[in-house]
C-alpha cells in the first residue's frame, strides 16, 4: 500500500519532487513497516522523502508548515489514531498550504481530503464482527485465523483536487472506487 500512496501523489501532482511522510512514533514498530515501502517507491519515482514525526495533535499545524517550506512537496499520512482523530487539522492544514496528500482511509477523502488508497474500515469492522461471535460461541481465539484485508478502495476528492488546481488524470479517475464531486 505504501507504494500506493507514492505513485498516486506523482500520478495526481506529477510536479511533485519530495514526498513528506508524517507518522507517529507511539504507535510502537506499526509506522517503521511502512517506511522502506515509501522510500523504494520514492525512488523509482524520483522524488526525496523526508519523514517527520508528529508526537501529538499539537504539533500538526507546525510539522505541514515545515515541510510546505520546500516547493512542489506532497503530503503521506500514515496510518494511526492520533491522525485519524486529528482528521480535521490535518486536511485544513495542507488545504491552507496546498499540499497534495494522500490517506490511508476513505473517510479521510469524505472529510475534504484529496486521496486515499487503503483498506475499508468498514468491511474490517463488519469481518470482525464474526470472530467476536465466534469466541462469545466458546471458539478459542488461538484456534482463529488471522485475517488481512481483502478490500482495498482509492478515493478521489475532485472538489479539493480543483482547490489545489489539480487536473485528476482519467487513468486515476477510472481505478477510483470512490469519486467526491
Amino acid at each position: 500500500m505504501a507504494a500506493k500512496w507514492v505513485q498516486a501523489i506523482k500520478e495526481i501532482a506529477p510536479s511533485v519532487t519530495r514526498v513528506g511522510v508524517i507518522f507517529n512514533p507511539e504507535t510502537g514498530p506499526y509506522y517503521v513497516s511502512y517506511l522502506p515501502f515509501v522510500e523504494t517507491a520514492s525512488r523509482l519515482a524520483k522524488v526525496e522523502t523526508i519523514s517527520t514525526a508528529v508526537h501529538d495533535a499539537d504539533s500538526i499545524t507546525q510539522n505541514l508548515e515545515k515541510l510546505a517550506e520546500v516547493p512542489n512537496t506532497g503530503v503521506v499520512v500514515l496510518p494511526s489514531a492520533l491522525f485519524t482523530a486529528s482528521r480535521e487539522i490535518i486536511i485544513k492544514t495542507v488545504a491552507e498550504l496546498r499540499l497534495p496528500t494522500v490517506y490511508p482511509y476513505g473517510f479521510f477523502v469524505q472529510s475534504g481530503g484529496l486521496l486515499s488508497y487503503g483498506f475499508d474500515v468498514v468491511d474490517m469492522y463488519q469481518r470482525a464482527a464474526s470472530y467476536v461471535d465466534r469466541i462469545l460461541q466458546g471458539t478459542k481465539v488461538s484456534d482463529l485465523p488471522a485475517q488481512f484485508p481483502t478490500k482495498i478502495e482509492l478515493a478521489i476528492n475532485l472538489k479539493t483536487a480543483n482547490a489545489l488546481g489539480l487536473a485528476v488524470p482519467p487513468a486515476l479517475l477510472s481505478r477510483a472506487d470512490e469519486v467526491i464531486e
